[in-house]
């Protein structure tokens, strides 16, 4: 008999302040800010949308649908944000850090090589990812602007073009940072979540009989004896759920017992009691079904809390384009995407990052989502499936993870995972019955995303094999170099090169043109970890291979910002005293073309181009200071 546990939870590391009660807490307050701020607003949305899905448009509210909808909602909540992120998902960190391309690297990392199956699960995630950024914004603001509907009844054609100005002014300062209003977040979250609760209890007290959907027997019933319109509601009621991603994919900032403090204590509760209420409003007057959520409160209530809504959902809209942020960042370290300009908003929090090409891109798809959909009803329809699909992919990489991470036996890998696969794909299914209506839209983000993920990595996979076809072993090269008469320039050299054992082009390049090289020349390679964060003392890895020539290899985690002088520093441990102002870093810059034989599909090659021409310049991305480049042009077909 082998005896099966998960593994125990690591202590939160590198989480400051975690470690005792005060800071823990502050922790926890921050992380309702920015982890709950997706799923703390679906409430404005979720019941009304699973009632209506339930036959509620017709204006008859059946009590047995009442307690159905809710039990399904309660034990989504249960099952997949408590047990399956909360308790079990958050365990699979990679040093600390969670989320989609985390857990990627984890698996790949536990499996000693690359996997194309699990490297496009990754890319999948990701992909879905960026469908669920464009549409959390659009749905959140659009729905809390629709309660002013219920204060000033002519307010309804003015919603589209104030949801258009918030959502522009949201991105427009994006590139200030956000860390001055940061520190409000966790606050007006904490009050949003405790008036959404006050709310819940009060309308609860008309009708405590639904407290009897916290029996699943309600769910199931409800599921057995409505077929396919089950099937439908279901679908709505994952719009409870939308946002757990963000507890795992958030775990790096905060650490897990915070966020688990934020859950168990504040949100949770909150969002259960706020449900019920509505349930319970619903049930005694029926035809406040058109907006459950705002009907809660008393006339006197409805304008403040109009406003609180509209700043919790900025605050989940944030969020989410940090994530955009972060997520794009990740990817482009681990060569998923090409290099991009980012901006350090903060100078004393790494994480805090402005990405102008991201954040155009982002709210052009927001904007477009508001002016095609009108309300968020209509949007409800595009929602989940790319929620759903991302918990899919979680689900299964996490099956790899525990298999060859946690060493658990096969059995017990899949026994842990499988419910909630199978669950997962419940819910994939009953969103993928709304592609008509709006579910082709996140489908289509996510393919986009593919394609260009595809098309980066064969193109920069066929360069790759293009270098090592053309370009000389290093060794062949210092042969020939010490047989010849080449002129020694005084300083330093640093060649940037992807293969570290040939020569690299820009050095071919300058050696054909100017017959010349410098008295010291590094042989520099920039690696990204399969783990979030190097240490310094790990950073570096230098070979003296002559008396004029080192290689050094820089490692980097996924998650970090490179910064090549700041590393290179660090050699002066190792014996080689770098000095930046006597040293030249020169770049190859490739200027790609076409080939009528390439082994790419000519449409492919184009991307391929088109994103290689607007990538960032390996200067910029590596904060190599402009003064000290020298870029040496080649010509390449792909």
């Amino acid at each position: 008999m082998h005896s099966v546990s998960l593994p125990a939870p690591e202590p939160d590391a590198e989480i400051p302040g975690s470690g005792h009660g005060g800071g823990r807490f502050a922790l926890a307050l921050g992380a309702l800010g920015v982890v709950y701020g997706d799923i703390g607003t679906s409430p404005l949305y979720a019941f009304r949308e699973a009632m209506m899905a339930a036959g509620g448009h017709s204006g008859a509210v059946v009590r047995e649908n009442v307690l159905g909808v809710l039990s399904l909602i309660v034990w989504a909540l249960v099952l997949i944000v408590s047990v399956k992120y909360v308790l079990i998902l958050m365990r699979a960190d990679n040093d600390g850090e969670g989320g989609t391309l985390s857990l990627l690297a984890l698996a790949q990392r536990a499996l000693g090589r690359p996997r194309p199956a699990i490297l496009l699960l990754g890319m999948l995630g990701a992909a879905l990812f960026y469908g669920d950024a464009a549409i959390t914004p659009a749905i959140s603001v659009l729905s809390a602007l629709e309660g002013m509907t219920l204060i000033a009844p002519g307010y309804e054609p003015f919603i589209e073009p104030v949801a258009v100005a918030i959502i522009v002014l949201l991105f427009v300062v994006q590139k200030r940072g956000t860390a001055a209003v940061a520190r409000f977040f966790g606050p007006v979250t904490l009050v949003w979540f405790l008036v959404m609760a006050a709310g819940g209890i009060w309308r609860m007290a008309d009708d405590p009989s639904v407290l009897a959907a916290l029996n699943p027997a309600h769910a199931v019933m409800f599921l057995v004896h409505n077929g396919m319109i089950g099937l439908t509601v279901l679908g709505a009621v994952f719009l409870a759920v939308t946002g757990a991603e963000a507890l795992y994919a958030d775990m790096g900032h905060f650490g897990r017992q915070p966020i688990r403090l934020a859950w168990f204590i504040v949100a949770f509760p909150a969002l259960i009691l706020n449900y019920f209420g509505q349930g319970a409003l619903v049930l005694q007057h029926p035809k406040n079904l058109a907006n459950p959520f705002y009907l809660l409160f008393p006339d006197w209530a409805l304008l403040p809390v109009v406003l609180l809504a509209t700043l919790a959902t900025i605050i989940a809209s944030q969020a989410v384009i940090t994530g955009a942020f972060s997520l794009t960042q990740q990817a482009v370290q681990l060569k998923l995407l090409p290099r991009m300009k980012i901006r350090h908003t903060s100078e004393h929090q790494q994480g805090q990052i402005f990405m102008p090409a991201v954040n155009m891109w982002l709210m052009f798809g927001v904007l477009v989502l508001v002016v095609m959909f009108d309300t968020s009803s209509a949007l409800a329809s595009a929602y989940g499936i790319s929620v759903t699909g991302t918990m899919v992919v979680t689900a299964l990489l996490a099956m790899v993870v525990a298999r060859r991470h946690w060493k658990l036996p096969l059995w017990a890998a899949v026994g842990v995972m499988l419910p909630f696969l199978m669950m997962d794909l419940v819910f994939l299914g009953a969103n993928l019955t709304k592609i008509a209506e709006g579910g082709y839209i996140p489908l289509g983000i996510a393919g986009g995303m593919l394609v260009v993920m595809w098309s980066w990595m064969r193109g920069s996979g066929l360069l790759l094999r293009k270098d090592r076809e053309t370009e000389l072993p290093l060794d062949v090269l210092l042969r020939q170099v010490e047989s010849k008469s080449i002129t020694t320039v005084p300083g330093t050299g640093v060649y940037l090169t992807a293969t570290p054992e040939l020569a690299p082009g820009a050095m071919l390049h300058s050696l054909k043109h100017f017959k010349a090289l410098h008295e010291q020349n590094v042989i520099l390679t920039i690696i990204t970890a399969d783990v979030p964060r190097v240490p310094d003392d790990a950073r570096v890895r230098m070979e003296e291979i002559n008396d004029r020539f080192r290689r050094v290899e820089l490692s980097y985690g996924y998650a970090e910002d490179p910064d090549v002088p700041q590393a290179l520093l660090l050699c002066r441990k190792k014996g080689w005293k770098f000095d930046i102002m006597a040293t030249s870093f020169i770049l190859s810059r490739r200027s790609l073309r076409p080939s009528v034989r390439s082994p790419m599909p000519m449409w492919q090659a184009r991307i391929f181009i088109y994103l290689a021409r607007n990538a960032a310049s390996a200067s910029d991305y590596f904060r190599i200071p402009a003064g000290r480049v020298v870029e040496i042009g080649t010509q390449v077909n792909v």
